[in-house]
């Protein structure tokens, strides 16, 4: 297999070119592609922030749309399920692509360019526990988004067999669902914890029925996005006769309200891995399992990581390393995204299966100063220049895990910060050299079926 930097990102692009805007083209299983435009993002997002009508033209939409085309043994596969190609950014993708596309949806599902998931209600207000986080949202009942819910499925499903995280942040009662475990009270107060109270006040009011009619409370309650549902077609409003039964029926309803969503969800699981085994698992080991740890251990990382061209003693190395730990862990995480695809590690050593970080010494280059990190997210390789001092070292990577978020192969990729063309022309042949050498050494499984 021959490796060129058409899996390379970030080499090189000019201080203040952030190309991570480009149009995505994205092919799954080898069929025909379906364009993904940022600038109908950006029109959709006007009318109310989807990409396109129900999501459709996000890159989750356009994979959704394609899951027809998955065959039951594809989604078995233990490492790479589709192959994906981006638009501008001639990608070749050996992994990194694939790594890069998962990672695009999650950010799609917590953004608002699909309608599948909502913040929860104690994040609209601001107050209570679980504010940063997700829940499937109950009023996506149609078609269409019932077979979103499935192909949500199939990703935490491919999470799960292939050891590779998603960074999702579900609340921990979605979790429980997708376990197969009920609902409580205790659950509902997590993610809304005014909705009990508001309900002991109506029950436990000592008003009498002439000032309980006054406050005119109508039968409804109001679901996890904020809209109200009628209750009951026999009663419109609260009374003190009614009270009890309105109690009920509300509990019932918000503790069964994502009930359709979240078995459209195991549906989709259990195209990948067996679901009635799920409840063997508590809703917390569940979310490890698919989403490993939020905070990114560097010891782990460095358990796995190999030096090319440098001693692992050399002031390069240490210098990365003690700029690493200074990174907090949304940095920490940038870094990932930009060396390797993905926003979270393995949650073990043996879920690496085999694959190292590398990072390679680039000589090439000089002044060294002048350039920013390369990385083959497809080989978990970075490459960097032999910088003269932390300081710059840290400056440059900053710079590239924020702004060189393209996977690209084109002339701006060849260009020194200071705007000039790099002085070896010829670099591409190198380039092409040490990509060669790198993948003769890397596990014969991850090139399989490139």
């Amino acid at each position: 297999v021959k490796v060129s930097d058409e899996c390379a990102r970030g080499a090189h692009t000019p201080t203040g070119m952030d190309m991570s805007n480009s149009s995505r083209r994205t092919t799954v299983s080898k069929v025909s592609n379906r364009l993904f435009s940022p600038l109908c993002v950006k029109r959709s997002r006007s009318k109310g922030g989807l990409a396109g009508p129900d999501g459709t033209k996000s890159v989750f939409g356009q994979m959704c749309a394609k899951m027809s085309s998955f065959s039951p043994d594809s989604l078995l596969l233990p490492h790479r399920v589709w192959k994906v190609k981006f638009v501008g950014e001639s990608v070749d993708d050996c992994g990194g692509g694939y790594s890069e596309s998962i990672a695009e949806m999650c950010e799609e599902l917590q953004n608002g360019l699909t309608p599948l998931l909502i913040v929860t209600p104690n994040g609209r207000d601001e107050s209570g526990a679980n504010r940063d986080c997700f829940l499937l949202n109950p009023a996506a009942k149609s078609l269409l988004h019932m077979n979103m819910f499935r192909f949500l499925g199939v990703l935490l499903g491919i999470a799960i067999r292939t050891g590779s995280p998603l960074s999702l942040n579900l609340a921990e009662p979605v979790w429980k669902q997708l376990a197969g475990m009920n609902l409580t009270i205790a659950d509902l107060s997590e993610v809304d914890k005014d909705f009990i109270p508001g309900l002991m006040y109506i029950r436990d009011n000592e008003a009498t029925s002439e000032e309980f009619e006054a406050m005119s409370l109508p039968f409804t309650v109001p679901n996890a996005s904020g809209q109200d549902i009628q209750l009951s077609s026999k009663y419109t409003h609260i009374t003190l006769d009614n009270r009890a039964e309105y109690v009920r029926l509300a509990i019932n309803y918000r503790l069964h309200e994502f009930d359709e969503q979240v078995a459209a969800v195991r549906e989709g699981m259990a195209r990948v891995v067996p679901v009635p085994l799920l409840s063997l698992f508590t809703g917390y080991e569940l979310e490890t399992m698919v989403c490993g740890s939020p905070d990114i251990p560097l010891h782990l990382l460095k358990s796995v990581a190999t030096y090319k061209g440098i001693e692992p003693t050399a002031s390069l190395i240490q210098w990365f390393w003690e700029v690493m730990e200074s990174f907090s862990n949304t940095e920490r995480s940038l870094f990932l995204r930009f060396v390797w695809g993905r926003t979270r590690l393995p949650r073990t050593i043996a879920d690496f299966r085999g694959r190292d970080f590398v990072i390679q010494v680039l000589d090439k280059y000089n002044p060294p100063d002048h350039f920013l990190p390369e990385s083959y997210t497809c080989f978990f390789l970075l490459k960097l220049p032999r910088y003269s001092c932390k300081q710059v070292l840290e400056e440059k990577l900053k710079y590239a895990i924020h702004f060189c978020k393209s996977i690209d192969t084109d002339d701006y990729a060849r260009i020194a910060l200071t705007g000039e063309p790099a002085a070896d022309d010829s670099s591409d042949d190198s380039d092409n050299e040490d990509a060669d050498s790198f993948a003769s050494d890397s596990t014969q499984d991850y090139l399989t079926g490139h």
